[in-house]
């Protein structure tokens, strides 16, 4: 089941924050959170997942940011929420999906106990002009059911964009450098 928006508002300081909360962001089962005044992008040509990648910080004017096709922009929302008992979940709005911006490439699902601010994937089908603190997305939230554990893991508490932390994850084997691509061991023999 789909929180209302009046059961977002009840829930307000207890399951549910969103700071800062402004009551006109509520909608009917959702609420939309705007976007920050920074993006960044990967200024790798090919990313590796085994490794962190060079990311590069652009300020997003008053006057706007044109996005480039073919480019992913990595940004975050103004507000910071924090869930419990429920899980999160962000999709774009469809005002903003029908000018051709995806918010998030894949990643709108979030954990129940998630704490900190968004990170938005944004995918622009032709060019687009943003704007720091246009609504970009809204949140809503799913009642969980069954035993859990809250989220604990590496993008919890965040206070900034985060670009992939998958490296983090993957352990090279048999003692390789784990800054080097798993395969590496494999491409040296072939």
């Amino acid at each position: 089941m789909i929180l209302s928006g009046q059961e977002i508002a009840a829930r307000l300081g207890g399951d549910v924050k969103i700071e800062p909360y402004n009551p006109a962001a509520l909608n009917p089962n959702s609420y939309n959170l705007t976007l920050h005044d920074e993006v960044m992008v990967y200024e790798e040509v090919v990313l590796d997942m085994a490794k962190a990648n060079r990311v590069r910080r652009i300020q997003i004017p008053p006057t706007g940011l044109v996005l480039s096709p073919n480019q992913l922009y990595l940004g975050r929302t103004a507000e910071r929420t924090e869930t419990h008992n429920l899980v999160p979940q962000i999709e774009g709005r469809s005002s903003v999906g029908r000018l051709g911006l995806f918010v998030h490439v894949t990643a709108g699902f979030g954990d129940v106990g998630f704490c900190g601010y968004w990170t938005l994937e944004m995918f622009a089908v032709q060019p687009i002009r943003i704007y720091p603190g246009v609504p970009i997305c809204q949140i809503f939230y799913h009642e969980i059911t069954g035993a859990y554990d809250e989220y604990s893991s590496k993008y919890q508490h965040n206070h900034d964009i985060q670009p992939s932390l998958l490296f983090q994850e993957l352990s090279a084997p048999n003692g390789a450098d784990p800054q080097l691509p798993l395969n590496f061991e494999a491409e040296l023999i072939q």
